[in-house]
């Protein structure tokens, strides 16, 4: 992994910096889900966090509403400082073009979602990029350095 492509430990904390905005997208329901519990994670951290998820679109999770895409969760919530994407590395081009049609800071990729050619494309576009990073296991680690 480049981490000057996938973003090394200064461009995590600039997405982790609170407060922020951040849209989880691919959020289940599942507790045993790492999705699950990664919004837990940031939600428990004080961050302000938009559902989405289509097959939940309509329901409520962790008292909040879940959307369907992301451009329904900017119309309500408001623009979203970055994108935490629990799909699979094929979907990250389309995500990346409705989080910039969105006008999103940033794109973050879970453990194993990464894409080289996205990640340069989304750097082109001025968003921050990170990949194969999990915010549940970066807070802790960079704890000290989000004051």
């Amino acid at each position: 992994m480049s981490d000057a492509l996938y973003g090394d430990d200064a461009r995590v904390l600039e997405l982790l910096r609170a407060p922020q905005h951040i849209g989880v997208l691919g959020v289940s329901r599942k507790p045993h889900r790492a999705s699950y519990r990664v919004t837990e994670v940031l939600i428990a951290a004080g961050y302000r966090v938009s559902l989405i998820n289509p097959s939940l679109a309509g329901q409520s999770l962790f008292d909040r509403p879940v959307y369907a895409t992301l451009a329904d969760a900017t119309a309500a919530e408001g623009v979203l400082d970055w994108v935490d994407v629990f799909r699979a590395p094929e979907h990250l081009a389309a995500i990346l073009d409705d989080a910039i049609a969105c006008g999103a800071r940033g794109l973050w990729g879970q453990l194993e979602v990464k894409n080289p050619i996205v990640a340069q494309r989304a750097l082109d576009q001025g968003l921050k990029v990170v990949m194969d990073r999990c915010p549940a296991i970066e807070l802790p680690r960079l704890r000290a350095h989000l004051t």
